[in-house]
């Protein structure tokens, strides 16, 4: 099913690192220059203005990401795009952000996926975006939080289907494909309400990719996050110490590009992507993000770099605030 506009790139701008001081990519608190709202929101319409600029029309962001919805949603409509602009906007409900602007809380976000934080956040993300959003997820939905279960949840976001939204979910976590393919199983009077999946993919993490497959195949939009794993697929290398994977190294020098842009080319070669999302904190690693685009690798380029599961996510949950 179509969802970006024609001739739009498939490469989108999530704002998890834009939103809030502080967030787990390597590498993040070198990136922002003023932590405080007006830089960090300066920071971030610089950025959509240079995304929006090379092309981008999918734009990310959710209810836990600070200030990431009201961020975008300003941006919007200083740069006059309403709702009938040739662009889409993605938004996810079910964590509520509590870290009061400080990179040092001990919690930065909640998690609540319940009817009462679904009645809560869609009025919040509509006052903050300005409009609806084109895609609404339940973030980073997981078979423990009885979410996919929830008779409640699920026919509110049935209704939000009914109007237009296209609703769906967030996967995390090593047992992503169990929580994508019982959503692809649910049911509201006969009907499944979802038709968007945001997932983790790439080099590293590649589990879930037969049941993004599968969901692509029923016409759902599949969006992949963390396209270069926090900056483990970046110049940072796996542990923040420039110790880059050489299979990655040896194909960015080839092709004169730097290692994140070789990450994210391999996710826009997987044939059920239909968007990739940039994390990019800087307008300089977003050119650097943008140059996957003009790359052309074989779907299991960097096959050599795959971790299982387990190992990966618990490197990425060891990963500190910065």
């Amino acid at each position: 099913m179509t969802f970006l506009p024609a001739e739009a790139p498939r490469l989108g701008l999530g704002l998890a690192a834009l939103g809030r001081p502080g967030y787990i990519n390597l590498g993040h608190g070198a990136d922002l220059a003023d932590r405080s709202v007006d830089g960090l929101r300066a920071q971030a319409w610089a950025v959509l203005d240079e995304a929006w600029a090379a092309g981008v029309r999918y734009f990310d962001t959710a209810r836990s990401y600070g200030l990431g919805e009201a961020f975008l949603g300003d941006w919007l409509t200083a740069r006059g795009l309403g709702p009938e602009a040739d662009m889409r906007v993605g938004s996810k409900w079910g964590y509520t952000y509590v870290a009061d602007w400080r990179v040092d809380a001990q919690t930065h976000e909640v998690k609540t996926h319940d009817l009462p934080t679904l009645t809560r956040q869609w009025p919040e993300t509509l006052a903050a975006l300005g409009r609806a959003p084109d895609a609404y997820l339940i973030h980073s939905a997981t078979l423990d939080s009885g979410v996919l279960e929830n008779a409640g949840v699920l026919g509110r976001l049935a209704e939000l289907a009914a109007s237009g939204v296209r609703v769906g979910l967030s996967t995390s976590g090593p047992a992503q494909a169990d929580t994508l393919r019982r959503a692809l199983a649910a049911q509201v009077d006969g009907v499944n309400p979802f038709s968007v999946v945001q997932a983790t993919w790439n080099a590293l993490e590649s589990s879930a990719g037969a049941a993004l497959a599968e969901a692509h195949a029923a016409g759902w939009t599949v969006v992949v996050k963390e396209g270069v794993a926090n900056g483990r697929l970046t110049a940072h290398g796996l542990t923040g110490q420039g110790d880059v994977p050489a299979p990655l190294a040896e194909l960015a020098h080839e092709h004169g590009v730097t290692p994140d842009a070789v990450a994210l080319a391999a996710v826009l070669a997987q044939p059920w992507a239909d968007v990739v999302l940039s994390g990019a904190s800087t307008t300089g690693q977003l050119a650097q993000n943008l140059a996957a685009l003009r790359l052309t690798l074989p779907a299991d380029a960097l096959r050599d770099l795959k971790q299982p599961p387990a190992q990966y996510w618990s490197a990425r949950s060891a990963l500190p605030w910065q």
